[in-house]
């Protein structure tokens, strides 16, 4: 049901100039889709709907064009949530312990995430290397997973 609906309003913001929650609800109802706006408000959040406008102060709901990786940052932050113990750093080197078998799915996730200030991932079974550019982006990437977990 709620996949169905998000691809409903997907199809909806392609097809209209849709500006506000209570059009997009009342499109939905139109198609025989059942809602609330809270709910809507959800699937906005979730599905990283954005307003861009259309010229003379008017905007409407689109897709983020950075929709793919907000979706890998969400996947990865659960991912995270799950699987890791403790992180820590040393100089340019951050580690990562994991629940048993998780470290490569960890260190997959990062890889797709092409995060500028991160050189590269090893991977044991409980265990990841991560290899940043400097001591700052290692400390600041440590303190933003512990901020998720």
């Amino acid at each position: 049901m709620k996949n169905d609906r998000q691809a409903m309003i997907l199809e909806i913001i392609s097809q209209e100039n849709i500006e506000t929650q209570e059009q997009l609800l009342q499109r939905l109802q139109e198609r025989g889709v059942s809602s609330t706006q809270a709910t809507i408000s959800r699937d906005i959040k979730q599905m990283h709907l954005i307003k861009e406008p259309v010229g003379q102060g008017v905007y409407k709901y689109a897709v983020s064009r950075n929709r793919s990786r907000l979706n890998s940052a969400e996947k990865l932050r659960t991912i995270f949530r799950e699987c890791i113990i403790s992180i820590d750093s040393a100089q340019n080197i951050v580690v990562i312990k994991t629940m048993p078998g998780l470290a490569n799915g960890a260190c997959s996730a990062l890889d797709h995430m092409e995060l500028p200030y991160m050189v590269g991932t090893l991977a044991g079974d409980d265990t990841a290397f991560l290899l940043m550019r400097d001591t700052e982006a290692a400390e600041s990437f440590c303190k933003e997973i512990r901020g998720l977990l």
